[in-house]
C-alpha cells in the first residue's frame, strides 16, 4: 500500500471524506481543528442532536473516544476532557449509532476475516463479587497470547458504568447477568473478539471491501463497521473508521470461534508465487529483524527483498584455503552468486581459511561458482577447497560477515597479556601490604596505642 494511502486512513476526518465520496454508508458528522472553540463543537453538535460520539481525529487503540453522550454538560464535559486533559486538540463529533460493531479485515475484493468486538464485561454467577468476576475474567485472559496484556484495568470510565448500573465492587451479580464495564469496545482496553468470518451477511462484507478500495493505493486492511440488526442489514450499517495498520492479534486468537490466518494471506498477496508451496519444505527464510530494522529507525521508507525461490533447494557448503582473507575477492563471489541466482554466505573462519554457504534450485549454477572459486581474476590464491552438501536453512540474499583481522586479534592479544602483567603487580603490591600491615600490629608501639584506646574509653564512660 502507499504512504499516502496509510496517511488517509490513519486520519479519520479524511477517511469520512473518501468514504462518503464513494457513497459508503457513514455517521453523520464533522471534524474540527485544534483552533476551533468547545463553543462552536458544541452549536454543531446540537444541530445533529444527541447521542453524540467525540474521538480524536489522529487517535489510537480506542484512546480518546467518548462514545453515546447523551446531554450538552457531557458534551462539554467530554471536550474539556479529550481536548485538554488528553491533549487531543483535533477532534470529530459524530452521530452515536447503536449496535453491535465488527472488525473486518480486507485484502483486495477478499474478505479474510470478521469479528465481533464486544465491549468489557463479566457474567455474574451469583456467588462472586464484581471485582472478584473482573479478576476471574483476567485470569482467562492471562490464558490468551493476544489477551494476556489487555487485561481490564480499573480506571474512572469502569466505576462510572458500575455506578450507572446501580453496582459497586462488592455487588454479587444474578447468574447469568452480563456487565458491560465500558462502552468502546477495543480489545486493547479490555473488550472480547469473536470470530463472525463465516456468519457476518455477505452485504456487510462488501461494504467492507468498497470502503478498502475507496482509498486510492489501500490494497488492504481492517474496516470497522456498526450493525443495527433492527434494520436491513444493507440499511443498518455504518463504517466508523479505516486501519491500513490494524492490529490482527483479536482475530488470530478469538475468545470464541475459529482463528484466521491474516498473516498467511497478506504474505500470498505480496508473494503469489509462493501461494502453493508448503512452508515445511521450504528451505530459505528471511530475516524480519534485517528487514524491519531500516524501516524502524527511519533510515529508510521501503525496503525490496529478493524474491524467494520456487523447487527443491541445493546447497553446498565450501571450506576454501589460501589467501582468501580479502574483502575485494569476497565482494567478486558475492556479485557472482547473485548474477547465477544463488543464495547464501561467506565468512571466515582462521587466517586463511574461509567457509561458503551457496544454495540455489540449478545445481548447474552450484558447480559454476565452485569453479569461479578458483578461477578468480587473481584477488585471491587459492590452496584447497574442501566441498559437502549442506542441509540447513540459507536465508534470502547473500550476507559477507566481518572480515578477520589478524593485526586486531595480535592487540586485543596484547591487551590480556598487559592486563596479566597489570593483575599479578597488584597482587604482588596486596601482599606487601598485608604483610607490613601485620607487621605494624605486632609491634610494640601499636600494641600500647590500643591499651590505651580502651583506658580512655573507660575513662569517657
Amino acid at each position: 500500500m502507499t504512504n499516502e494511502a496509510v496517511e488517509i486512513g490513519s486520519d479519520k476526518e479524511k477517511t469520512k471524506i473518501w468514504l462518503e465520496k464513494e457513497g459508503i454508508p457513514v455517521p453523520k458528522g464533522k471534524g474540527f481543528s485544534e483552533e476551533a472553540t468547545d463553543e462552536e463543537i458544541i452549536e454543531y453538535s446540537l444541530n445533529i442532536g444527541f447521542p453524540l460520539v467525540v474521538k480524536p481525529t489522529n487517535g489510537s487503540l480506542g484512546n480518546g473516544v467518548i462514545t453515546n453522550i447523551k446531554s450538552e454538560d457531557e458534551l462539554k464535559k467530554t471536550l474539556n476532557y479529550v481536548r485538554r486533559v488528553l491533549g487531543y486538540g483535533e477532534v470529530i463529533v459524530e452521530r452515536y449509532v447503536s449496535g453491535k460493531e465488527y472488525r473486518i479485515y480486507v485484502i483486495e475484493d477478499k474478505t479474510i476475516a470478521a469479528y465481533n468486538r464486544v465491549p468489557a464485561n463479566i457474567i455474574g454467577d451469583g456467588i462472586h463479587t464484581v471485582e472478584e468476576l473482573i479478576s476471574l475474567k483476567n485470569d482467562q485472559r492471562k490464558k490468551n497470547p493476544r489477551l494476556f496484556s489487555c487485561l481490564i484495568e480499573m480506571d474512572v470510565e469502569i466505576m462510572e458504568a458500575l455506578e450507572n448500573e446501580g453496582y459497586t465492587m462488592s455487588s454479587v451479580p444474578n447468574k447469568g447477568e452480563i456487565i458491560y464495564l465500558r462502552q468502546k469496545t477495543n480489545v486493547s482496553s479490555g473488550g472480547d473478539p469473536i470470530d463472525v468470518t463465516d456468519d457476518l451477511p455477505e452485504s456487510i462484507k462488501e461494504i467492507a471491501i468498497k470502503s478498502i478500495n475507496a482509498i486510492p493505493g489501500l490494497y488492504h486492511g481492517g474496516v470497522d463497521i456498526i450493525v443495527n440488526e433492527e434494520l436491513p442489514p444493507e440499511q443498518g450499517a455504518v463504517v466508523i473508521e479505516l486501519n491500513p495498520t490494524a492490529q490482527i492479534g483479536g482475530i488470530l486468537y478469538p475468545i470464541q470461534g475459529k482463528a484466521r490466518d491474516i498473516p498467511g494471506a497478506i504474505v500470498d498477496y505480496y508473494f503469489p508465487e509462493t501461494k502453493d508451496i508448503s512452508t515445511k519444505k521450504s528451505k530459505v527464510y528471511f530475516d524480519l529483524n534485517a528487514v524491519l530494522e531500516p524501516l524502524q529507525n527511519r533510515s529508510a521508507i521501503e525496503v525490496e527483498l529478493p524474491k524467494a525461490p520456487i523447487g527443491p533447494i541445493y546447497a553446498k557448503k565450501y571450506i576454501v584455503e589460501g589467501n582468501v582473507n580479502r574483502y575485494r575477492f569476497h565482494r567478486w563471489l558475492k556479485n557472482e552468486a547473485i548474477t547465477l541466482g544463488l543464495y547464501g554466505s561467506i565468512k571466515n573462519t582462521v587466517e586463511n581459511e574461509m567457509e561458503i554457504v551457496v544454495g540455489g534450485t540449478d545445481k548447474e549454477s552450484l558447480t559454476t561458482f565452485k569453479t569461479l572459486i578458483t578461477n578468480n581474476p587473481n584477488l585471491a590464491n587459492i590452496t584447497k577447497i574442501s566441498e559437502e552438501n549442506y542441509k540447513d536453512y540459507i536465508k534470502v540474499g547473500f550476507e559477507i560477515t566481518e572480515m578477520f583481522n589478524l593485526n586486531k586479534l595480535k592487540s586485543v592479544e596484547s591487551a590480556i597479556k598487559k592486563l596479566e602483567r597489570d593483575l599479578k603487580g597488584t597482587q604482588k603490591e596486596l601482599f606487601r601490604i598485608r604483610k607490613e600491615n601485620k607487621k605494624i600490629r605486632e609491634s610494640r608501639s601499636w600494641k600500647y596505642g590500643m591499651s590505651l584506646k580502651k583506658m580512655m574509653k573507660l575513662v569517657r564512660n
